[in-house]
């Protein structure tokens, strides 16, 4: 069985490719999330693989430990799915501020959205 990493290849990194998945179907949006996909267009020769991409804004989580956090919940989310979701672009993005909490309960929260909204994408 394939180790669950995220290499390089496994996000996005170009403005045109965030657009590109932005513009693309919404797939699943909770209390935090809205998760958007579009299909990726990917050089011959590259293996087709799911990618990720994070839109958290400075409005909706104003302390950057908090924007980071979420980031790492949500690529450690989408790692363990990765292999198991369909070959295309996403974008996770921030749709709501963040209400006061600690970080630990925070994460926790942020977790399970993200669980949730990979395990749907992926059935």
């Amino acid at each position: 069985m394939p180790r669950a990493t995220l290499p390089p290849e496994a996000r996005l990194h170009r403005p045109s490719e965030f657009a590109a998945a932005l513009k693309g179907r919404r797939l699943a949006r909770g209390a935090f999330f809205v998760v958007s996909a579009a299909s990726n267009d990917l050089p011959p020769g590259q293996a087709p693989c799911a990618r990720l991409g994070l839109v958290i804004a400075k409005r909706f989580a104003a302390h950057a430990t908090t924007r980071n956090a979420l980031k790492r919940v949500i690529r450690e989310a989408f790692r363990h799915r990765r292999l198991g979701l369909p070959a295309k672009d996403y974008v996770v993005r921030l749709h709501s501020k963040v209400t006061p909490a600690t970080l630990t309960a925070l994460k926790q929260a942020a977790r399970a959205e993200a669980d949730a909204h990979f395990e749907r994408i992926a059935r």
